[in-house]
């Protein structure tokens, strides 16, 4: 109870998936496989490009610190809600939802920023190879992987700083399976409508402008592909990019439904799917589309499957 006598909230309940006990078992165990393989896959690649010289170039270099923002994106929620599925409780601490509110996003928005530059250099590659090498050089890749981080954190900390201050006196039942902005800003005693419209417009902002980007290279990729003379050349350029733009329309499907356009008429089990599909579902399958349409990469992942690294010739 703070001075003004009115009780304020220590702790959330998320309520999850609710359910019969067997259907929480078996939510929990579909879950964890797909935890485990994403850590899996994700770590396996990480090894693969670091094990591997011939990865080591910006485009793999970029794939494995995507993959290690994958494995956080996905820890950051997923184990609490395991615990969840097994507890009768299903409570987190104050200090532990806004932790984790922090984290989901600020994560969620360096993936976005991560896609752009991924994006950026599929455009140098092939629309400018010649001079790819100059411009695309180990400091400038670097320099753009310290940018994604930066950005991705620092996007939404003053917001969702003002939102941790607000006074939460009760009730404190989250219809979700995460600290999400409006099941948050809905138990706020008092109604901040300027912080929850300028949180909506950094993430419509964020979400719009790198699709965009990421929609116009690869147009201009196309376009170049489209105009290059061998087709063991085009299928090689498209193949790459095919992947990418697989795991853009994933991502950017499902959480452009979440923020950019108007649900507030969706259900809540819609909303717990969406953000289950974008959250959870999208990074376990991240590293099989990366890996199935790329030979250098098979061959790779095959070696360190079999727990060998590859040894250059010298």
């Amino acid at each position: 109870m703070n001075k003004s006598g009115i009780s304020t909230v220590t702790e959330f309940i998320l309520l999850g998936f609710p359910g019969p006990w067997n259907i929480q078992i078996t939510l929990f165990s579909m879950i964890l496989l797909i935890y485990i393989l994403t850590l899996t896959g994700n770590t396996a690649i990480i090894c693969a490009v670091r094990w591997d010289h011939r990865l080591h170039t910006p485009m793999y270099v970029l794939l494995a610190n995507f993959s290690f923002l994958e494995i956080w994106y996905v820890t950051c929620t997923v184990p609490n809600m395991l615990v969840n599925f097994l507890s009768k409780t299903k409570t987190i601490s104050f200090s532990g939802c806004f932790t984790q509110f922090y984290f989901f996003f600020s994560l969620g928005t360096t993936e976005c920023v991560f896609l752009c530059v991924m994006a950026y250099d599929r455009y140098l590659a092939i629309c400018h190879p010649l001079h790819y090498p100059s411009i695309m050089t180990g400091q400038l890749c670097v320099t753009l992987v310290s940018l994604c981080w930066l950005i991705g954190f620092l996007g939404h900390a003053i917001t969702i700083f003002f939102i941790s201050q607000l006074p939460f006196c009760g009730p404190n039942i989250i219809d979700h399976f995460l600290c999400d902005v409006d099941p948050l800003m809905a138990l706020s005693c008092a109604p901040a409508p300027i912080i929850e419209h300028v949180f909506h417009s950094v993430s419509s902002l964020i979400i719009i402008t790198t699709i965009w980007y990421i929609l116009g290279s690869y147009a201009l990729v196309l376009r170049a592909v489209l105009k290059v003379p061998s087709s063991a050349g085009r299928q090689k350029a498209f193949s790459t990019c095919v992947s990418h733009l697989v795991v853009v329309s994933l991502f950017y499907g499902t959480i452009m439904v979440m923020y950019v356009s108007p649900t507030s008429g969706d259900s809540v089990a819609m909303h717990k799917i969406i953000t289950l599909i974008y959250s959870v579902v999208t990074p376990v399958l991240n590293p099989i589309i990366y890996s199935l349409r790329n030979k250098d990469m098979k061959f790779a992942l095959r070696q360190v499957i079999c727990g060998m690294k590859i040894i250059q010739p010298l």
